[in-house]
């Protein structure tokens, strides 16, 4: 008789700012949820993700609204789903609406979440395409200042003095919390 698991859902986002809540309506009920706040791009800022790697147990279901926020390229993704059914869990991605498992994972289910997981990173491709022609088009124009800066002209001459007199660059980007990479940068510029 086949083991059962728990059910186990993970969303992420890539900003702090944005929304959670389309996400889990799409997961529906789970037993466990495991989230991340941050760009998909690197695993190792991924906590919620590493936390729900180790959690996962044979028979558990993984339950992701999309295969874009388990991943961002085909190779993550394919690691990522491989060490899913190591486990002896599997993987379920709602708006897909494809499941993986060892037991029904042949080269024919492998070749579908290869193309999908292709088709959603041309979709991610196209999107800063798209963002970096506005951006140019916006400079252009005038319209476009980009973020601002980290640390005003202020704080970068007190952080010039507090160097001056034996401060650790680490302690003076801390003390603005900032990184060490944004206070060497703002040092610079001016």
């Amino acid at each position: 008789m086949a083991q059962h698991g728990q059910t186990v859902g993970y969303v992420r986002v890539s900003t702090a700012d944005q929304n959670l809540a389309r996400q889990l309506e799409s997961i529906g009920e789970v037993d466990r949820l495991f989230q991340d706040k941050v760009s998909g791009g690197s695993r190792s800022a991924r906590q919620g993700l590493a936390d729900c790697l180790a959690y996962l147990r044979d028979g558990d279901v993984l339950r992701v609204a999309s295969m874009d926020r388990l991943a961002r390229s085909l190779v993550d993704l394919q690691q990522i789903v491989d060490e899913v059914l190591a486990k002896g869990a599997s993987v379920h991605f709602v708006k897909e609406n494809q499941t993986y498992s060892a037991a029904t994972t042949d080269s024919l289910s492998r070749l579908m979440l290869q193309v999908l997981c292709a088709f959603a990173e041309f979709e991610r491709n196209l999107i800063r395409e798209r963002q970096a022609e506005g951006i140019r088009i916006a400079k252009a124009a005038g319209k476009y200042r980009g973020r601002d800066k980290a640390l005003t002209p202020a704080q970068v001459d007190e952080a010039r003095t507090l160097i001056a007199n034996g401060t650790p660059k680490t302690i003076v980007a801390t003390r603005f919390g900032v990184n060490r990479s944004t206070l060497y940068r703002a040092l610079s510029e001016q």
